[in-house]
């Protein structure tokens, strides 16, 4: 009977096979192909065309993506009831280049989208077929609670920028297949990747292994690299490990004291930059009387980097310790797997090892250069034992190639170490830009300090153009904001301001804005001027400004904070660098985005409309990430929008185009009297008493109105009672947070921004609370820096998005200079110190100098000392036409003198107001 099992099993399948083919139930013959409809994003060319298939009709799309992002589609109405399980199956063919292709199931609502994905997809010139099995088709987006796959109206297929490009896609053959019940224990894909597979071996391993991401544990890590240099930007882990590359492996040190090992499970490990705020960042390893520094930076261009990394064992006994400093070139990121977003964390494969005059060859392609002749270089494939292991056993396996299939090989430069007591012994490795040869210097340990020098003089010029000066007790405020500096200058893509370098790699226009501004009052107008010209051009030819520029080009996605970011960037890059030429030259692209922007706000002024609290807004779109599930009218958009309006009238007078500034500002007036009905008729739609987040949702979300304020300028016009309550309610809020009288998992720092809210609120004696919650979330601390998602608990893993997260980082300076000076837009002062705490006044107080501002440099100088409260304004600052504002800082209404100039000065509506230069304002507060 056993002989003939085989052939009765196959005869099994063939009849279960045919049995399937004859309840396979076509879709589609592409008889009628007028039942299709050729779409596509902005600037897209399509057409559609009949053709033959390999079962009958066929239909082709002829496309070209016209340097664009976004993608042509098939798209036609057919309903259909899906099985419990099934496949839905299409012939394809094709001449392109290569692209992702996407088949989206939309259901009668055109809300709910569920999709089949392939990605890098290229069609052969023959035709193939297609299958996407049950478990192959997830939910996309929608707000439907129920994600299951149950009845669609709509289907689509979208051929998805990857390469972009132009070319033919053919189509036939639909059809829908129900199949028997899945198995329960169906696996999933999730469970079969190399990620999963390597981190059930860490579970098994001593901790201290494998690297902490695949050990269950959260981690933390740094960005290294130049200015304008994401594209070769480096990791260093809080742990010392070192991704030379964007999702490339990483070199990983370990101590081998006898047969002991010391990793980074081992050791106490603390983290620093140097000066404090530096981009050069060290890993401190503490373990038995030895310490580890390892440092990393870079130097060269943005087209051509170096990695440099600096290793240095101090012996602090007082006998002589003799080991062995392992450097291991291991198949993991620093990303870790809980990173998926646009570069998935976990494993970079090394496939290939070699080892020859230059260094060490990894993949044949990048290459590490010892400074120093190693004693030994080492590897093996992956086995039951990691190399670590390995080596804490004795064992040497020395290498001069290696080549490991399943990408998991690893290799280790060895050097055999005796260091004197309480002395330190240096070594240096070096990664070049390319696999080009490295010549290593004659005097390899003093050209490393040389190039460590010469790196750190470089970004003191770039990061210390406005000085701060706070308390001793609150310089971690002063050194983070001159890293958040660096982190947003090491994050952009040459002229392109990024929120990251690996999750966000990518250019938003809201970023770049509020990055720009943040730069411009750091004294970077250069890097907001290249942002602004690189991505002006990227508009479409309908004037729609895309929310997202990548190297597939202009995004397409509708959302309608964009038009008032990218007239915001402009503006505020001309207020503060008054380049007339440039301005010129970028008119068009203001003229177009106006004009767009009178387009969307006419749309939502119909009859139909009237008396709704959408009424006369931007139209619904998904700029905020909450909204994502389906658009909505977020006023976010609108407080945009009308700064939007605001800048271009600004922008029309500077070039005396009168015309278009009565124009504008007859549109900036009648959207700003739309807006605030909408306001008020969603509060009473609602029966809420704050601000909403959307109009049809009455949802609360402060951090989204912050915008109203800053950049927004609202306040002025806002309804005073539902700004206050807004706000009040955040701080409640925040306060049963903090003190753990409300359950929190995660938040994002985005919430910085309600530090500049509270400050244009008058409300200084919050501002401390806020300030210390959010820098004790600095991880590591010594670091300087916020992934964009910070976890109450440091350890449980998550994703976090890229650390650290640029955008973030404008959030916080835009916040911390605003405690210095704010601009207040209706009348155009600067009001001077309304975010200090009083107690800081104390002593040799506050000051700043050089801050940019729209007006010139501000630089002043604010103490209280015996009693007396003076600020000091010298000859050459900058002097708005609303003057320089100083609001009585103690609690309770102005009382005592004060005195400007040595004259009796009157508080008026609790300001003093300085007009002429240099001044002196005193003040004697009543006790």
């Amino acid at each position: 009977m056993r002989r003939y099992l085989p052939v009765l099993l196959a005869l099994l399948a063939i009849n279960h096979f045919a049995h399937a083919e004859a309840a396979s139930r076509t879709l589609d013959d592409f008889t009628q192909p007028n039942a299709w409809q050729a779409i596509a994003t902005d600037d897209i060319g399509v057409s559609l065309r009949p053709a033959s298939g390999p079962h009958g009709k066929a239909i082709c799309l002829d496309f070209d993506f016209n340097g664009v992002s976004g993608g042509p589609s098939l798209r036609r109405t057919l309903p259909i009831t899906f099985p419990d399980n099934y496949a839905l199956s299409f012939d394809v063919r094709g001449n392109m280049p290569t692209n992702d292709l996407q088949l989206k199931l939309i259901d009668a609502s055109g809300d709910n989208v569920w999709w089949y994905r392939q990605q890098n997809f290229r069609p052969t010139d023959a035709w193939q077929t297609i299958t996407a099995n049950r478990r192959d088709i997830v939910s996309a987006w929608g707000p439907a609670q129920d994600r299951t796959l149950r009845h669609t109206q709509t289907l689509e297929f979208t051929l998805y920028a990857g390469q972009g490009g132009r070319g033919e896609f053919c189509l036939g053959n639909l059809r829908l297949t129900p199949l028997p019940p899945a198995p329960v224990d169906e696996p999933t894909p999730a469970s079969l990747t190399p990620n999963a597979r390597l981190m059930r071996q860490a579970r098994s391993a001593p901790r201290g292994i494998y690297p902490r991401g695949f050990s269950g544990e959260q981690s933390y890590w740094t960005l290294v690299g130049v200015d304008g240099g994401a594209k070769q930007s480096a990791l260093l882990s809080e742990d010392g490990a070192v991704e030379v590359r964007k999702g490339g492996w990483s070199i990983e040190p370990m101590l081998l004291d006898g047969d002991t090992l010391i990793d980074w499970g081992t050791v106490k490990a603390t983290q620093s930059l140097q000066d404090g705020y530096l981009p050069i960042p060290t890993v401190h390893w503490q373990a038995d009387g030895l310490r580890l520094d390892t440092t990393a930076f870079a130097n060269g261009t943005s087209a051509r980097s170096n990695l440099l990394l600096q290793y240095r064992l101090h012996n602090d006994g007082s006998q002589p310790r003799t080991l062995t400093l392992a450097l291991l070139l291991r198949p993991f990121q620093v990303n870790p797997p809980t990173q998926f977003l646009n570069t998935p964390g976990g494993i970079s494969a090394i496939r290939d090892l070699e080892r020859d005059g230059h260094g060490v060859q990894v993949n044949r392609a990048l290459r590490v250069v010892p400074l120093q002749t190693p004693t030994a270089f080492v590897g093996s494939r992956h086995g039951e034992l990691t190399l670590p292991q390995r080596l804490a056993r004795g064992e040497r396996p020395r290498i001069t190639a290696l080549h490991d299939d399943s990408g998991y090989a690893q290799g280790a430069l060895l050097y055999r170490l005796t260091v004197p007591a309480h002395s330190a012994v240096t070594l240096g490795l070096v990664v070049p830009s390319d696999a080009s040869s490295f010549a290593t210097p004659a005097d390899a340990m003093r050209w490393l300090q040389q190039q460590r020098d010469e790196v750190a003089a470089a970004w003191r010029e770039k990061l210390d153009r406005v000085t701060l000066q706070l308390p001793a007790a609150q310089q971690a405020l002063v050194d983070t904001a001159r890293s958040a500096q660096a982190q947003m200058l090491i994050s952009r893509d040459g002229p392109a301001l990024q929120p990251g370098t690996r999750s966000y790699a990518r250019t938003w226009i809201r970023d770049g804005a509020m990055m720009s501004e943040a730069l411009l009052r750091s004294g970077h107008a250069d890097v907001a001027g290249a942002f602004v010209q690189w991505y002006a051009p990227h508009q479409f030819a309908t004037g729609k400004v895309p929310c997202c520029v990548d190297a597939r080009g202009a995004d397409p996605v509708v959302e309608n904070d964009s038009p008032g970011e990218l007239l915001f960037a402009i503006a505020e890059w001309w207020r503060y660098g008054h380049d007339r030429a440039g301005l010129r030259r970028l008119w068009p692209h203001v003229e177009r985005t106006v004009a767009y922007m009178d387009r969307l706000r006419a749309s939502e002024r119909t009859p139909a409309q009237q008396g709704s609290s959408r009424y006369g807004l931007m139209p619904a779109s998904i700029s905020h990430e909450g909204y994502s599930a389906k658009p909505m009218h977020s006023y976010w958009d609108d407080f945009w929008a009308l700064r939007g309006y605001d800048d271009a009238v600004e922008l029309a007078r500077v070039l005396a185009r009168h015309d278009e500034a009565i124009r504008y500002a007859a549109s900036r007036d009648a959207f700003r009297a739309d807006l605030q009905a909408s306001i008020l008729a969603a509060v009473h739609e609602h029966r809420i008493d704050f601000i909403p987040g959307a109009a049809e949702l009455g949802d609360f979300d402060a951090t989204s109105t912050t915008i109203a304020l800053s950049p927004g300028g609202t306040q002025a016009w806002l309804p005073p009672a539902l700004l206050q309550q807004t706000f009040e309610r955040y701080w409640q809020g925040f306060i049963a947070r903090r003190d753990g009288d409300k359950p929190w998992d995660d938040y994002t720092p985005y919430e910085w921004r309600n530090v500049a809210a509270f400050v244009r609120l008058g409300w200084r004696q919050r501002v401390p609370a806020l300030l210390d919650f959010f820098m004790a979330d600095r991880r590591p601390a010594g670091w300087n820096q916020w992934a964009e998602v910070v976890g109450r608990d440091a350890r449980e893993p998550r994703f976090v998005g890229d650390m650290p997260h640029a955008w973030i980082a404008s959030d916080f300076l835009r916040s911390l200079y605003d405690l210095f000076a704010w601009e207040r837009r209706s009348d155009q002062a600067l009001v001077l110190a309304d975010g200090m705490p009083v107690d800081w006044l104390r002593g040799e107080g506050i000051g700043i100098e050089h801050l940019r501002t729209p007006y010139g440099e501000l630089s002043y100088r604010l103490r209280e000392h015996d009693g007396r409260l003076e600020l000091s304004l010298p000859a050459g600052n900058a002097m708005p036409p609303g003057g320089l504002v100083l609001r009585w800082p103690y609690a309770g209404q102005p009382g005592g003198t004060a005195r400007l100039n040595g004259a009796p000065v009157a508080w008026r509506h609790g300001e003093i107001v300085v007009r002429s230069l240099p001044a002196t304002v005193q003040i004697d507060p009543a006790r």
